[in-house]
C-alpha cells in the first residue's frame, strides 16, 4: 500500500471475501483491530524488525489480535510480511468506501464556519441525501475562514454554499458590472 492504489487493491480483494460470505460487519472489526495495531509503536519496532523471525512475528500478532476470523488474521500475517501493517489505515478507508457504496451510503466532507449540533448535521445530510437520492453521512469539519453556511464534497460533487463563496460571486459581478 505504498500508493492509494494498492490500499485499493487489498480493500477489493477483502471485499469480494466479505460479499460472498455476507461478513461485512467481522471484516470491518477485524480491519479495524489491525489498525489499532499501528497505534502501538513498541510492538510495530518488533514487527518491522528483520532480525526478529516471522514465526515469533505470528506469535505477537495472534496475541495482539486476540479473537478475529482467520482470514483477517492471514491478511494482518501478508501486510506484515510484506511491510505494509502501517498503511492498513488506507485499506480500511478504501473497504468502508466499498462497504458503503453496496450499502447505498454516500458519504460527505461537510465544512462549516461552527461546529454543528446533531439536528443541523441531520439536516445538512437530509438536504444532502435528497439532491444524490441516496442516504448521506456527514462528516463534519470547522474552518471559520468559511465566514458561514458550508461547503460538502459528496465524491468527486462540490457544494459550496459558504457566505465566503457567495461574497466572491457578489465580488465579482460587481466588477464585471462596473465595467
Amino acid at each position: 500500500m505504498r500508493r492509494i492504489s494498492s490500499a485499493k487493491r487489498y480493500a477489493q480483494a477483502v471485499f469480494e471475501l466479505a460479499v460472498e460470505k455476507n461478513e461485512f460487519d467481522s471484516w470491518q472489526e477485524g480491519l479495524k483491530k489491525i489498525v489499532d495495531l499501528t497505534t502501538d509503536n513498541k510492538l510495530m519496532a518488533l514487527l518491522e524488525n528483520p532480525n526478529l523471525s516471522f514465526a515469533a512475528k505470528k506469535t505477537l500478532l495472534q496475541e495482539r489480535l486476540g479473537k478475529i476470523s482467520p482470514l483477517a488474521s492471514n491478511l494482518a500475517l501478508l501486510l506484515v510480511s510484506r511491510r505494509l501493517l502501517r498503511r492498513s489505515g488506507d485499506l480500511l478507508e478504501k473497504y468502508n468506501e466499498l462497504l458503503d457504496a453496496h450499502r447505498g451510503v454516500e458519504r460527505a466532507k461537510v465544512t462549516t464556519a461552527l461546529s454543528l449540533d446533531d439536528k443541523e448535521r441531520d439536516a445538512i445530510s437530509h438536504r444532502l441525501g435528497e439532491i444524490v437520492e441516496r442516504k448521506v453521512v456527514v462528516d463534519a469539519q470547522v474552518d471559520p475562514s468559511i465566514t458561514g453556511g458550508f461547503i460538502a464534497r459528496i465524491g468527486d460533487t462540490l457544494i459550496d454554499g459558504s457566505v465566503h463563496q457567495k461574497l466572491e460571486t457578489l465580488k465579482r459581478t460587481l466588477v464585471e458590472v462596473g465595467r
